[in-house]
């Protein structure tokens, strides 16, 4: 007897995971964009003692934000963050170049550099922030090699290189993670067109610029559009590191948002921030997308 094909089953397997999507991304999501449009504080109540309901204010939490300097200030400072993209993907690919051997050296080495990537940010960044005080252990080493002739360098108190100084402590996290999709990216490309490339005489250099990374693109596009996405929304690093200062010198647009909504429970105005920060990553990602689609 011929079997009648369900089509429900497969729906009926996806309906848990639909569930959680659509509580815990897609309404939010909605709910979120609409609010941006609203005025609704967690502070104002009605003289009854009843919370107050959203207002509709159309754009005028845009009109704010957008003569809002610290917000102003926040992106400015998200997009610059950005500069991490390159630096980070460039280690990554050059260490993924260099382990892709199969030696115990190699199999140590990705194990040692893979360990930031599965420690949880809070603890990195509160052993960041201890290494990084002005007498903390970098500066006493610094200090140890130059015989005290070169003064504490202020990482974190300093207006021009605190935001620096949390760049480094994202890249030495997430270099792990993207030497490892690299590597599986190396592993992919035949060893012949290498060995062929070695039999004509071209140099491991020329075999890296010429070879390597050409075949390597559709992985850098993966890798640097994580890494952009990752930048422009950073927000435990400053929570845990610098909480925003000195003077918001490390202030970041996810930072002032979270700022907003949960300490000064501004919720609307908190939405079109996020809803500006979407818009942007939005834009940097099809940004990103066609200058790789340009290359290939």
């Amino acid at each position: 007897m011929r079997k009648v094909k369900k089509w429900w089953i497969p729906w009926l397997f996806l309906t848990p995971a639909l569930v959680i999507l659509g509580t815990f991304v897609l309404y939010p999501m909605f709910f979120g964009s609409v609010l941006a449009f609203f005025d609704f504080s967690l502070l104002s109540y009605d003289e009854g003692g009843s919370l107050l309901p959203p207002r509709w204010v159309g754009l005028a939490n845009f009109r704010r934000l957008f003569s809002d300097i610290y917000f102003i200030k926040a992106m400015q400072n998200s997009i610059l963050y950005v500069l991490v993209v390159p630096i980070l993907q460039a280690i990554a690919i050059f260490l993924a170049w260099l382990l892709n051997e199969d030696t115990s050296f190699s199999k140590l080495s990705r194990t040692a550099l893979y360990i930031p990537v599965v420690t949880s940010m809070v603890v990195v960044g509160i052993v960041w922030k201890w290494l990084l005080r002005t007498d903390g252990l970098l500066n006493q080493i610094i200090a140890f090699v130059s015989f005290d002739k070169v003064a504490p360098i202020p990482w974190l108190t300093d207006t021009k290189i605190a935001i620096f100084s949390v760049m480094l402590v994202t890249m030495w996290q997430g270099i792990g993670y993207y030497l490892i999709l690299y590597l599986a990216g190396l592993q992919a490309i035949p060893k012949e067109i290498e060995e062929q490339a070695q039999i004509d005489g071209a140099q491991s250099w020329q075999i890296f610029r010429k070879i390597i990374l050409p075949l390597l693109k559709p992985t850098i596009a993966v890798c640097s559009l994580l890494s952009l996405i990752s930048a422009l929304k950073v927000f435990t690093e400053i929570y845990i590191i610098t909480g925003g200062g000195p003077q918001n010198s490390t202030l970041t647009s996810s930072f002032y948002i979270y700022q907003n909504a949960f300490e000064n429970f501004d919720m609307g105005y908190a939405a079109s921030m996020a809803l500006v920060l979407a818009a942007v990553i939005g834009v940097a990602t099809l940004g990103q997308r066609f200058m790789f689609a340009e290359k290939a």
